[in-house]
């Protein structure tokens, strides 16, 4: 029996994961798992959010940073899923720990890294056999400006985003043939508790559009690249950022 085709949003308690959580059930129709590290209350809202529009959705807690945590979660709602698949992957999760390199703790590097890196290794590694068995499926990695063109403050940060980009052209060519398509978003300032403390009037003037981007925006993205439209489009990064860089 071909059950339901589920797509899952880590981080997607919040700000631009739950734009995207929100975007896909509506544009797309998918019923959504919402993975969140802590705050339970945040995801609990992103669902009935979605339900209350006629959508499905469903928590799955787990750290994208530890490994074992995400293998047994995951397997563990295989179990209970024995018909469905998961066949659309937003790796979105991600921490900032902003210092200047030559002060930075090793804990604040390993945090970074964990999360955006490892974290996309050890959430798309247990799935993705399903997607090349299927001969579908979409990868959508969140990554940011500061992945494209470095962001003083933000080494570690830079670094796992940067190589969230790599990982992401290199995987692309590798299930390409199977009808996977591997890609990266890349935001810039974005309107979000992430940026909240920010100094928005100095950083709009950076912006040539002169505003910071809304989450809505990053998740209309992401709807486009997980659908058919999509088909042909692999292994790119798409900045998304009023023009602050390209």
């Amino acid at each position: 029996m071909d059950g339901k085709r589920y797509a899952l949003v880590t981080g997607g308690s919040r700000g631009i994961g739950r734009a995207i959580s929100i975007a896909l059930a509506r544009e797309l129709g998918y019923p959504i798992v919402i993975n969140y590290h802590s705050n339970s209350e945040a995801a609990t809202e992103t669902r009935n959010l979605i339900v209350e529009n006629g959508g499905e959705a469903e928590l799955l807690p787990f750290d994208v940073g530890n490994c074992t945590e995400v293998h047994a979660q995951l397997a563990k709602w295989k179990a209970e899923h024995p018909n469905d698949r998961i066949e659309v992957i937003v790796n979105n999760a991600g921490v900032t720990r902003d210092g200047l390199f030559m002060w930075m703790e090793s804990d604040d590097w390993d945090t970074v890294l964990q999360t955006s890196l490892n974290g996309f290794y050890n959430v798309t590694k247990p799935l993705i056999e399903d997607l090349l068995r299927q001969r579908y499926g979409r990868i959508i990695n969140v990554a940011s400006v500061s992945g494209v063109k470095g962001t003083p403050g933000q080494t570690n940060y830079s670094a796992a985003k940067a190589g969230l980009i790599g990982a992401t052209k290199a995987l692309a060519q590798e299930v390409a043939k199977r009808k996977v398509t591997v890609n990266v978003v890349a935001p810039g300032f974005i309107e979000t508790d992430m940026t909240s403390a920010l100094d928005t009037d100095e950083l709009k003037k950076l912006i040539p559009m002169n505003r910071f981007g809304k989450a809505e925006e990053v998740a209309e993205l992401v709807c486009f690249l997980a659908s058919k439209k999509a088909s042909y489009i692999t292994g790119e990064v798409i900045n998304i950022n009023g023009g602050i860089y390209s």
